[in-house]
């Protein structure tokens, strides 16, 4: 007899599972949060300790049975295991339970679909939930003629027509190639930026630690920043001008999270590159949370997963408004260079301090000296006066400028390339 899948629901019933393995540990208050970010009614929530993972259903068949007689009861629609689940233990516990069946992997993917709201995003996630997809059909999964809503069914739909596995990967390829468009269009777009150098500081962190908080307090900006997991999932840049380095771009990016599905990890490889390929990297962590040094940790394996763990990276440790006693600060490393600051985004305590260790991590060195310019660079001056780079100005008796300036080595270098001068023979001519 061919099993039909059941109607989607959002009434569910969370299963958290413990084993021995240390690796494969979650966090039951997270798996929460996930659940509710879906938009899932929790009318329960169970854990079961195993030594191991059982083959057939991941959990015994006893707890299959009490599980089952559980959803009856409660009239639950949807099944939520914090757990990967193998395409046979899913089918298996659909059998066995009558009801839908998603595992953690299936919840996050669901969660992107929701939030993702370019077009790059959205084909992003489709990719990433295809890929899923495909190793879950199986023979009996007929009746999928109609499109159906819900947690885990988001995004590119579940037809009859969109599981069958040819035009899955007709479909899978389409992507990849839309994708590799949009990872050209990026690459030039930095190539444009470091042609101007103009640095680039990313933001990463773990999800919720408050990022795109600290991004519209920088830029005043107008992202979305919402107490909940993963409620940034588009790139978003914007400029600022800084004090001695001048103008950075700031890019706000997806939050990082546990056991991060490596198809999410693959799917926004494009977007993920705008980290990888940063001046600078803010890795904002959650001081408030108790497993906060676990966070870190999972924030380090994802950037050293896309090759950016070897970027600078300045630690900064949001929330103190949460906490006694801790007041805004710069904490410097042996070499007397920033190494984390201590701030609340939301209050706007210690964003002083985070643009003064920025300034010292990307000017490498401040360019003082007075110019003496003649009327023909006129422009030029025009330029050190719109960078704020002029201390002082007098005029000498021929009518040359003499401009006393202060700005970054790669703020000057910018200003003389755009002039097409030759920094070492105009600072040799025009130097007073």
């Amino acid at each position: 007899m061919l099993f039909e899948r059941p109607d989607s629901g959002e009434k569910a019933i969370l299963v958290h599972l413990h084993t021995q393995g240390m690796d494969e540990r979650e966090d039951p208050e997270e798996f929460k949060e996930l659940a509710y970010s879906a938009g899932a009614e929790v009318i329960a929530f169970i854990e079961i300790s195993r030594y191991q993972p059982a083959a057939k259903f991941l959990i015994g068949s006893g707890k299959v049975e009490e599980l089952a007689m559980l959803v009856k009861s409660l009239q639950a629609e949807l099944i939520i295991v914090n757990h990967t689940l193998t395409p046979s233990q899913e089918r298996n516990l659909e059998r066995a339970l009558e009801c839908r069946v998603i595992d953690r992997t299936g919840l996050i993917l669901d969660i992107f679909a929701q939030r993702a709201r370019t077009h790059e995003g959205k084909l992003q996630v489709e990719l990433a939930q295809l890929e899923h997809m495909s190793t879950r059909l199986v023979r009996g999964w007929t009746h999928l003629e109609r499109q159906k809503g819900g947690i885990g069914l988001r995004g590119p739909g579940e037809t009859q027509l969109e599981t069958d596995r040819r035009l899955l990967r007709l479909r899978i390829k389409q992507i990849k190639q839309r994708l590799e468009k949009v990872r050209n269009q990026r690459e030039q777009a930095r190539k444009g930026r470091k042609r101007a150098e103009i640095p680039v500081i990313s933001i990463v962190g773990y999800t919720n630690a408050g990022k795109s908080t600290l991004f519209n307090s920088l830029t005043d900006s107008l992202v979305l920043a919402a107490d909940q997991l993963f409620a940034t999932l588009d790139p978003t840049l914007r400029r600022l001008e800084l004090p001695d380095k001048g103008r950075v771009v700031f890019a706000d990016t997806v939050g990082f999270i546990r056991h991060l599905p490596h198809k999410l990890v693959e799917a926004f490889r494009a977007t993920l590159e705008e980290t990888a390929n940063a001046d600078l990297l803010l890795h904002v962590i959650d001081a408030h949370q108790p497993e906060r040094q676990l966070q870190i940790e999972q924030v380090i394996n994802v950037l050293q997963e896309i090759g950016a763990d070897k970027l600078p990276i300045l630690e900064v440790y949001n929330k103190i408004d949460l906490m006694d006693n801790i007041k805004p600060q710069i904490q410097y490393d042996d070499q007397n260079r920033p190494q984390r600051v201590w701030l609340s985004a939301k209050s706007n305590q210690g964003l002083d301090l985070l643009i003064k260790a920025i300034d010292q991590l990307l000017v490498e060195e401040i360019f003082t000296g007075t110019l003496c310019l003649p009327p023909e660079y006129a422009k030029l001056r025009a330029s050190f006066f719109a960078a704020q780079a002029v201390q002082q100005e007098q005029a000498d008796q021929q009518g040359n400028s003499l401009l006393t300036i202060r700005l970054s080595q790669i703020e000057l270098n910018r200003l003389l390339s755009k002039e097409q001068l030759d920094r070492e023979t105009f600072l040799t001519n025009y130097s007073c």
